[in-house]
């Protein structure tokens, strides 16, 4: 790959993370409840979905998938309900006691917030459909395939965590500042409505846009 391609994806891949999206969502809303260092494992599990479908779209599957209506629609509605799920989830979310940092910060299982940014990531059936439209545009045909989705994925990936790195840092900051249960309360309320707003977009996506 030269380096002319590969700096032309790396800008792009900027642009993509930085748009905001389901995984944004998801790593201020971990932030904020778990603090930094915590929540950042969400992060980590939105880069396995990531990898995931990357790995899709390399194996050739992508293709399949984006020209099945029945598969496209299976993983839209199945991202939906689990956005709206997050929304419940974090609609019903109890004050902590913000008088112990360290306390917050003991919260939520790493495994568990892997999983969850795992499965946002890879239950939006928009992302693989662009990956599709937009990975192969970078790629020699006539070099090894592997060797360049290999880099066009970890440079995707790095710049991913990067980003997720900056949300889940930013919405750790107001941890601090939420001090009151009716604080705590509205921001929780504010990000469940962020998850419905984008599950709503979510069930918008129709199959003529593949």
């Amino acid at each position: 790959m030269v380096l002319q391609t590969w700096l032309a994806f790396f800008a792009a891949c900027w642009v993509i993370s930085l748009s905001p999206g389901a995984g944004a969502i998801a790593s201020m809303s971990s932030g904020l409840r778990y603090g930094f260092w915590r929540g950042y494992w969400n992060a980590l599990g939105l880069q396995l979905g990531l990898a995931l479908q990357i790995a899709i779209v390399a194996a050739g599957v992508g293709a399949i998938l984006a020209a099945s209506a029945t598969a496209f629609y299976a993983i839209k509605w199945f991202g939906v309900a689990y956005l709206v799920y997050l929304a419940v989830k974090q609609w019903r979310a109890l004050p902590n006691d913000m008088s112990d940092d360290a306390a917050v910060r003991q919260i939520g299982k790493p495994m568990a917030l892997v999983f969850r940014g795992f499965l946002v990531n890879v239950s939006n059936p928009k992302a693989l459909v662009f990956m599709l439209a937009v990975l192969p545009q970078f790629i020699d045909p006539q070099a090894p395939l592997v060797a360049q989705y290999l880099i066009l994925g970890v440079t995707m990936i790095c710049v991913d965590l990067i980003v997720m790195a900056g949300y889940t840092g930013l919405a750790s900051r107001v941890l601090r500042l939420l001090r009151t249960p009716k604080q705590q309360k509205r921001m929780n309320r504010t990000f469940a409505g962020l998850f419905i707003g984008a599950a709503a977009f979510m069930a918008t996506l129709r199959k003529a846009v593949v």
